[in-house]
């Protein structure tokens, strides 16, 4: 549910402001524990991984060694952690749903299918509410029920997905980990509370959206290539518009050629409910100062600024367009 919505069912609720900085610090600080640990990992999100440990059969045994490696992450994390251990990802993914908070579940060989049979549809990984919703009118809000459904049947009801949702529903899952490799590219948007046209808001959100970037680039020491720059309307119609440039780190450069690309990007004037900015083609590097562009002033700034930044956070310090009126 998007927030707006909330608030207009439950005025009296208390919106509490996430710490995505602690988020990202605290997700590389698990990152870096398993990668040193497991022969081969998944990071599906900031707090979701998919760990292969079937290797550790010759040694320690998989149960074993993922219940050290979850005390490991807890001792030197800080975090809860809840771990399910499992022939594939998707009854994995399960069995860590059924073990939180902070618990453990083991469902061994053979018998996946019995484990995730007497639970409901809604947790099988990936039906939202509205396939949930459509199974129950069905008659099907078990997952026993669902596994002995044709496929045929619920083909013509979801399409491909039908034929996803009996695998799934029967345990079978062949979807391989993907190995962890470096970031590529790092994305920032914004969804408006309510849909707007007012230029100077929008290039003001956008002004905050690169800084943002531009800042998590210098701190990762990294360098882009290629920006960005997306936008949604009011009836959900998206579109991108990107360019390549020279590797650069600096928030005068890449604000400005923002600027330019919603500019030409931005031309119905019809109301917009998102805004975001993508940085691609990242490699490692640091921000080489342009000898005709870059002063001694501007870079000291871009110092003093960065480390504010680092000091008290990444909102610590913002340009007085982003302010509100």
């Amino acid at each position: 549910m998007r927030k707006p919505l909330a608030l207009q069912r439950c005025p009296d609720a208390i919106v509490l402001k996430g710490d995505y900085d602690s988020y990202a610090s605290h997700s590389k600080i698990v990152t870096e524990i398993i990668k040193a640990e497991a022969p081969l990992f998944e990071k599906a999100s900031i707090d979701e991984f998919y760990v292969d440990a079937s290797g550790m059969d010759k040694y320690v045994g998989c149960w074993k060694w993922s219940k050290e490696l979850r005390t490991k992450i807890i001792k030197e994390s800080g975090l809860p952690i809840s771990i399910g251990l499992a022939v594939n990802k998707t009854v994995s993914k399960m069995a860590t749903n059924e073990a939180k908070p902070n618990g453990e579940q083991l469902v061994a060989a053979t018998l996946e299918k019995a484990f995730i049979a007497p639970m409901s549809t809604r947790k099988i990984p990936g039906v939202g509410l509205k396939t949930f919703r459509k199974l129950a009118f069905m008659g099907v809000q078990k997952i026993c029920t669902l596994s002995e459904i044709p496929p045929r049947l619920l083909q013509r009801e979801f399409g491909k997905y039908g034929t996803t949702l009996w695998k799934r529903a029967n345990a079978i899952d062949d979807t391989p980990i993907i190995p962890y490799s470096e970031q590529k590219s790092i994305a920032a948007e914004r969804t408006f509370q309510v849909d707007t046209i007012d230029v100077i808001f929008l290039k003001g959100q956008l002004t905050k959206l690169v800084m943002q970037l531009t800042f998590e680039l210098r701190q990762q020491q990294k360098l882009t290539a290629c920006i960005t720059i997306k936008i949604r309307y009011t009836d959900f119609n998206t579109y991108t518009l990107q360019k390549r440039i020279p590797h650069s780190a600096n928030d005068q450069t890449l604000l400005q050629l923002a600027n330019q690309l919603f500019d030409k990007l931005y031309h119905r004037r019809q109301l917009l409910r998102l805004i975001g900015v993508k940085f691609s083609k990242l490699v490692s590097g640091n921000h080489q100062t342009n000898l005709f562009e870059d002063t001694s002033v501007d870079m000291h700034l871009l110092q003093t600024m960065d480390g504010i930044r680092k000091r008290f956070g990444k909102q610590a310090i913002i340009r007085a367009s982003v302010l509100k009126k």
